[in-house]
């Protein structure tokens, strides 16, 4: 029975077009072609790329986050309690009017009293301001690292100026050293990415991301064994061009360096919907849609892989719109207003006027003419 599955996925009619087969890929005369055997060093990658991520995070970011001055916001503890803990834990962190008046009842709690729990308690599960810059700071390395890679792979390629090049000759085009390096390389990390996404920094478009990493781990790996190495490479490097702008941007909001992340913000928003809403959908999309039609009649794998740059491309519109909505929380100006580099995507710390009073308290200490020390400082975003 696997053989017989086997034998279906492999069917040279899903993946090449027609009139071609497997054993025209294979390697003679010098050229080396792409394989799916390939494909298998990338998983002890993945692994290896968490490693270094944890060596990195702990003697590179950790040290660098120390000299920008990220702090930490005190966050007072929910009083152990379980009743509550219970229903936090087995029902909802978000409890409703009558749940917390049900609650109280059962707590032996005021309904006030109920509220701040849940606050606090949500709060003491939100990342820490260090583990969110431990984690920019990685992406932001690696992103630059395969932005400036890809770039040197592709800038001295002909297809890199003339996108018919990319479908000269296909599927019979020969694979170079520095192709192979950057495939495994990215799609190694976007595995490591997949990996880790359940213990990195939680967002509210964590459904997306887990879309995002899946569909671009199969975008790579598909255009890797079918040959689409050369739109692959472009592919690649443009979704490189911004990432890193992004993660640099959030570094410097967690260490309150305002103005560089506001202008660091224009540049990426900039890239991004050049790059992404531009360049991807009517230069590359319409490499990928058009061009293959004028060489071989449309097959499986064609429309396969131009669905998955449908679903990539879906995603960026989606994150084009939280890339606008941050920009219209005020009116334009230069520098941007705090608002604009507030990451529409993540969980931020929930406040109360009556628990800044005590977070004040906490940090200033002693009272002044019997009332709390008010603490007017806005609090921080991600």
């Amino acid at each position: 029975m696997f053989q017989t599955l086997y034998s279906y996925f492999w069917w040279e009619r899903l993946w090449l077009p027609e009139n071609l087969t497997w054993a025209d890929l294979e390697d003679r005369d010098g050229r080396v072609y792409a394989k799916a055997s390939d494909l298998y060093i990338t998983l002890p990658l993945a692994f290896l790329f968490l490693v270094v991520r944890h060596l990195f995070e702990t003697y590179v970011a950790t040290p660098l986050a120390g000299l920008l001055n990220v702090k930490e916001k005190i966050r007072l503890k929910a009083t152990p309690n379980a009743v509550l803990e219970k229903f936090y834990a087995a029902t909802t962190k978000h409890p409703k009017q009558a749940d917390v008046e049900m609650l109280s009842k059962k707590s032996g709690c005021t309904v006030r009293q109920v509220e701040r729990w849940f606050r606090r308690r949500r709060n003491q599960d939100r990342p820490s301001l260090l583990k969110k810059f431990r984690e920019a700071s990685w992406r932001f390395t690696f992103y630059l690292i395969a932005f400036i890679a890809g770039i040197a792979v592709i800038v001295d390629k002909p297809w890199f100026y003339d996108l018919r090049e990319v479908w000269k000759g296909y599927p019979i085009q020969s694979m170079l050293p520095s192709q192979y390096w950057y495939y495994m390389i990215e799609l190694s990390f976007y595995w490591s990415l997949l990996f880790s996404i359940a213990s990195d920094v939680k967002r509210k478009d964590f459904k997306e991301q887990i879309i995002h990493h899946v569909a671009t781990i199969i975008l790579i790996s598909f255009s890797w064994f079918a040959n689409y190495i050369r739109a692959g490479t472009l592919i690649m490097a443009l979704h490189d061009s911004s990432d890193y702008l992004l993660e640099s941007a959030k570094m410097f909001n967690y260490a309150g360096w305002r103005n560089t992340c506001n202008n660091i913000f224009i540049v990426f928003a900039a890239v991004f919907i050049i790059t992404r809403l531009v360049i991807l959908p009517f230069w590359i999309m319409h490499c990928t849609v058009v061009y293959p039609l004028d060489l071989y009649p449309a097959f499986f794998g064609y429309y396969f892989f131009n669905f998955m740059m449908v679903v990539l491309q879906s995603l960026h519109i989606f994150w084009a719109y939280l890339i606008i909505r941050m920009a219209q929380n005020e009116p334009p100006a230069f520098p941007l207003p705090p608002q604009v580099v507030e990451d529409e995507r993540s969980d931020r710390d929930e406040t109360d006027n009556s628990e800044e009073e005590e977070e004040a308290a906490a940090k200033n200490g002693p009272l002044s003419n019997g009332h709390p020390v008010l603490n007017n400082n806005h609090r921080k975003t991600d």
